[in-house]
């Protein structure tokens, strides 16, 4: 039996041990998933505080219930380590590191660190794939270099795919084993032995050309996100100016049922994929052909504004009360990126209450998920909603509709309101939306 044939048997019989580097907002789901299924998985982080947590059989993530990371554990499905030596057995290795920017330049430090620590603990006939985001290229010219050593061939002694990550924190609709996976291998071997072991926990593999083009994809699918947030977003300044509501507006161009889809404006993009993905694409262009992708740089720059603009427009509705914002009393509802989630990286609304901060205001939030933030150059506890803390706001500030927020009490108690997201829709005349 080849080796691609015993891997495709174990993955297909639930034999397969496999491993996950990183236990982030990408590789607890995976590594929850496979468990789930009847593998027996194996996840490495360098963070003691989430291996401890995994052991115990606790969740660190607000979306992922204790309950399903004990049932996991409880039945020896999964465990965790902070040693890449716990892999060695592994069959299939996922790397799902972050792929964060430094000053505008891809940081793949962390891909290049699990892939020399995976290289000396993969054995024959191993599978690797990478899920991290990052630009065309990278699997075949930065990560298999890695993993190829001592004469050790990629589709001759292991295989190497790239399958994209598509997580969505918070999404009660669609987790990691509701969604296809893409999955681009190194050759013709490593794409069937990806697909093998996803088969066993998605709905439907995908399998393109190569990794370069399931790189791609991934790219693609958020820039098509960051372009069109960026459109709605610039409209949304042009509908106030004009004194249009651009939400009624939205609404109505969705009631056509083909050749729109609706994005919604806010108070600027966060997390991680959204505002650095399409940057991964930009750089990589500018190196290999020096130029700009034009849609993507223009995208960038009006999604940069939105902060400072929701800014401006709480200084406006400051003025119209007759106050100024230095001394003004501004609190700000959900400082999440987005709602449903306590994932703070990149939000727009922290960037909107620090340059409020910058100008004098005193400023404070409340976020039922996000126990404590930076504002500025001071870090912030989340007060609690009352009556008492709306009255006394000169402007409360609704980022993202962030979950276990009582919208009503919201509403009916505060003096007055920029609403960034909609969550407040005809509940009170002392409403503005952005």
């Amino acid at each position: 039996m080849s080796l691609l044939d015993d891997q495709i048997r174990r993955f297909e019989t639930r034999q397969a041990q496999v491993g996950v580097v990183g236990l982030g907002y990408v590789g607890l789901p995976i590594a929850l998933a496979f468990a789930e299924a009847g593998f027996d998985v194996v996840a490495v982080d360098v963070s003691p505080e989430r291996v401890r947590a995994v052991e115990e059989g606790r969740s660190f993530l607000h979306h992922i219930p204790d309950a399903r990371v004990a049932e996991a554990v409880d039945g020896e499905k999964l465990r965790a380590s902070d040693s890449y030596l716990a892999l060695k057995n592994a069959d299939a290795i996922l790397i799902c590191v972050p792929t964060p920017l430094t000053e505008g330049v891809p940081d793949l430090s962390n891909v290049i660190a699990a892939g020399s620590a995976v290289a000396g603990v993969l054995k024959t006939g191993g599978l690797v794939i990478l899920e991290s985001t990052t630009y065309p290229g990278t699997t075949e010219d930065l990560l298999q270099p890695l993993l190829e050593h001592d004469e050790r061939r990629g589709g001759k002694d292991f295989f190497l795919a790239f399958s994209p990550e598509r997580i969505d924190p918070g999404n009660s609709t669609y987790d990691f084993a509701d969604l296809p996976k893409i999955v681009g291998g190194i050759e013709e071997m490593s794409s069937r032995a990806a697909s093998s072991l996803y088969e066993q926990v998605v709905p439907k593999v995908v399998q393109v050309s190569g990794p370069r083009e399931a790189e791609l994809a991934k790219l693609i699918e958020n820039t098509f996100r960051h372009v069109n947030i960026a459109l709605i977003n610039e409209l949304a300044v042009y509908a106030h100016e004009l004194g249009i509501d651009i939400w009624e507006a939205i609404e109505a161009a969705a009631t056509k049922p083909f050749g729109f889809l609706p994005f919604w404006p806010g108070p600027g993009w966060g997390g991680h994929c959204i505002p650095l993905d399409p940057a991964y694409l930009s750089w990589k262009v500018r190196q290999e052909r020096a130029h700009e992708v034009r849609f993507v740089e223009l995208a960038h720059a009006v999604n940069s504004e939105m902060p400072r603009y929701v800014a401006e427009r709480a200084a406006l509705l400051l003025n119209e009360s007759g106050k100024a914002v230095k001394g003004a009393e501004i609190l700000g509802i959900g400082v999440a990126y987005k709602g449903g989630t306590e994932d703070t990286r990149g939000s727009g609304s922290l960037k909107v209450l620090s340059l409020l901060a910058s100008r004098g205001a005193s400023v404070s939030y409340h976020d039922p998920l996000v126990a404590s933030a930076q504002i500025g150059d001071a870090t912030v506890g989340s007060i609690d909603l009352s009556s008492q803390a709306l009255v006394a706001a000169d402007l409360v500030i609704v980022f993202v509709p962030q979950s276990h927020i009582d919208w009503d009490l919201v509403a009916r108690q505060s003096q007055k309101v920029l609403d960034c997201c909609n969550a407040l829709s005809g509940k009170s005349d002392t409403v503005r939306r952005l």
